[in-house]
């Protein structure tokens, strides 16, 4: 079974379709499983130093101080439901994602999942900006993948560059929001759904 996931980073539906896809996983008894990550880089404008969140998120979403912390409430209710921290408290900045998308790509296929949930810890828990090579580094190294090469490619532009390509390809592809799935090439799952919604698509495939 082939499943694609495009996601973005910064992104609490995507740590929460996470979640509840790999508790699916965990259940599921049928073929080997083929997980292909794609980047959506949700606002690619965002500079390395990011911006205020709050105001950034405020202008982004048109919404008064109070309606931006209800969202965060409810959004972070969301994640204690699955299992997950969304500690917005924590999260100072709006970052840009392109180099934890660039780490994601460089790192070896039974790691990604690994690397993904260290990059939403630290981001989602602990604030940290993600638009620095000096962070995505230390994520690399706390995941035990790090190497001289690693760091050279992160200062590549022609990986950046892949990674914004891949992000404009899914968007040409008609997908304008993540979480996004895609299993077997013909299965749609938009959005964060629960663990039973991924279980029942597992169970109707193995009787095809």
């Amino acid at each position: 079974m082939q499943i694609d996931i495009f996601h973005d980073t910064v992104c609490p539906w995507c740590r929460i379709g996470k979640k509840y896809l790999f508790d699916a996983l965990s259940e599921y008894k049928g073929k080997a499983v083929d997980i292909r990550w794609h980047p959506f880089l949700l606002d690619n404008s965002v500079p390395s130093e990011g911006y205020e969140f709050r105001n950034f998120m405020r202008q982004r979403k048109g919404m008064s101080p109070q309606q931006l912390e209800q969202m965060f409430n409810y959004t972070r209710s969301m994640g204690e439901a699955a299992g997950v921290i969304l500690d917005f408290e924590n999260v100072r900045l709006a970052v840009n994602t392109t180099l934890s998308h660039q780490l994601i790509e460089l790192t070896p296929e039974p790691l990604k999942s690994k690397v993904i949930e260290e990059i939403y810890k630290v981001y989602f828990e602990e604030g940290l900006n993600l638009g620095s090579i000096d962070n995505i580094v230390e994520i690399a190294k706390s995941c035990g993948i790090y190497s001289p090469e690693i760091a050279q490619q992160l200062n590549d532009k022609k990986s950046s560059d892949a990674v914004v390509a891949q992000s404009d390809r899914a968007r040409s592809l008609g997908i304008s929001s993540v979480p996004f799935f895609i299993i077997n090439n013909e299965i749609k799952i938009s959005g964060s759904r629960s663990k039973e919604t991924f279980i029942n698509q597992f169970s109707a495939i193995s009787e095809q």
